[in-house]
């Protein structure tokens, strides 16, 4: 389905970058920074005062460090820009409460239950959500057996994950025949 046509008028008023970058280490561990930023394109009235156009009202960064199980083993994060400075540049080492999930499983509901709400950052913790898929898109193929071709494999995680790799559908027949399961 195309996308809804964009009004040739429309005026841009905000901007949220998010960036993941997903780096293998030499200790055999793998870190994950992600950076949320949000930006006005127009002078921004804060409680706590004016903000210019183009300066950040939030630029938020997030460290996970995890193993090649994907459990998380150090957590971390910085602010860098907040509307609210003094106070939600406060929260010390609450990411650290992180450490000891897994990526794989039950992540985002645990994330909500340890850092959701006042217990952290909306923005911080609405970015953390973004880690598993991330993550795994960069450990794919090298740390996470994606195909499931050997005689012991076990089925690739991807499948029945999202509508296009359902066990009985075309994309999984064609590219994962071992997996294909057709409808009952």
């Amino acid at each position: 389905m195309p996308l809804p046509t964009s009004q040739a008028s429309r005026l841009l008023k905000h901007r949220r970058q998010i960036d993941v970058q997903v780096y293998a280490r030499d200790d055999g561990l793998w870190e994950a920074d992600a950076r949320i930023t949000d930006v006005k394109t127009h002078p921004s009235r804060l409680a706590t005062g004016v903000r210019p156009a183009g300066e950040p009202i939030h630029d938020m960064l997030l460290r996970v460090v995890v193993d090649r199980t994907l459990t998380i083993v150090d957590a971390g994060a910085q602010s860098l820009a907040v509307p609210y400075s003094g106070h939600c540049d406060q929260h010390g080492d609450t990411y650290q409460r992180l450490i000891g999930l897994s990526l794989m499983r039950g992540f985002r509901q645990a994330l909500r239950e340890r850092v959701g709400g006042v217990l952290g950052c909306t923005h911080i913790t609405e970015l953390a959500q973004v880690l598993p898929t991330a993550v795994v898109q960069a450990m794919a193929g090298e740390v996470i057996d994606t195909r499931g071709e050997s005689a012991d494999a076990e089925r690739p995680f991807q499948i029945d994950r999202c509508h296009a790799l359902r066990s009985d559908g075309p994309a999984v027949r064609t590219h994962y025949p071992r997996w294909f399961q057709p409808a009952t």
